[in-house]
């Protein structure tokens, strides 16, 4: 029994920390981490592949030559790792280590102690120590919040946290059709949960978890550019989840699989 980790990257050779990720994998080989390289321009994938070699077995790479954005990385690492057989839980965390490898084991600890179908990590329940963001980043996220607790009608406090885990039995409910946002699909991961469970029901199958550290690392991919279209963005999916909902059910995917143009490395046992 493992749990698979998906770690979406687009031009993160300069920042991402290798050995954190190396001496992860080479001491918890219940874990199966999948770096996703979605489209970077720099050497990315060196980096990576570089990684693999230290912890060959539970290291996969998928490599996506065009860059698609977050949503699209994370569906192309879920979708790989639904296939290993012995993966029973699969996840992800953002390639900056902003939620540490300590939480997501929490997290993967209460999924399975309390059979629950999800678990997501949350900076805003007011019990965390050691959250640390720069003032203009938390007033925006204070703003969008209010969008997103009235799109979803839901009480969750934190749905944007990049750490977020689940029951494979759910993988295919949750990526089998593409978002609608290339950032905020958190969301609609959520409303597809409650389409498919109801609203009265969804609370009793997934759990927010305080984190005890989570750190707002510079050079974000979310740019000003991104942060001005969220409101936007989130108009958008609310129409599409409300309105037009049944109609895109029929017009989306048709096949669980991996898109085109997508390299898999993995390192085969002798």
């Amino acid at each position: 029994m493992k749990t698979g980790i998906i770690i979406p990257c687009y031009n993160e050779a300069k920042r991402i920390d290798q050995q954190a990720f190396i001496d992860f994998a080479t001491t918890h080989q219940n874990y199966h981490l999948c770096f996703v390289n979605d489209g970077s321009t720099d050497n990315t994938n060196d980096v990576l592949e570089k990684m693999q070699w230290k912890s060959p077995y539970n290291i996969s790479i998928v490599d996506v030559k065009k860059n698609a954005g977050k949503a699209a990385a994370v569906r192309s690492g879920s979708q790989y790792m639904y296939g290993i057989p012995e993966i029973t839980s699969i996840g992800f965390i953002d390639a900056d280590l902003s939620t540490d490898f300590r939480d997501f084991k929490d997290l993967v600890k209460t999924l399975h102690r309390d059979e629950k179908l999800m678990v997501f990590g949350s900076r805003n329940t007011g019990k965390t120590s050691g959250i640390e963001r720069d003032l203009v980043r938390g007033l925006i996220s204070k703003f969008i919040k209010q969008f997103i607790l009235l799109i979803l009608g839901l009480p969750i406090r934190d749905t944007q946290c990049g750490a977020k885990v689940f029951k494979t039995e759910v993988i295919p409910m949750i990526y089998s059709k593409q978002f609608v946002s290339r950032w905020l699909f958190d969301v609609e991961i959520f409303l597809r949960l409650k389409k498919t469970f109801g609203k009265k029901n969804i609370m009793q199958k997934i759990v927010e978890q305080p984190l005890m550290r989570w750190v707002h690392v510079d050079n974000s991919k979310l740019g000003l550019k991104d942060s001005i279209k969220i409101p936007f963005n989130l108009a958008q999916i609310w129409l599409n989840y409300t309105i037009a909902y049944s109609a895109n059910e029929v017009a989306t995917d048709q096949a669980f699989g991996l898109p085109t143009e997508t390299l898999i490395t993995q390192r085969k046992a002798a």
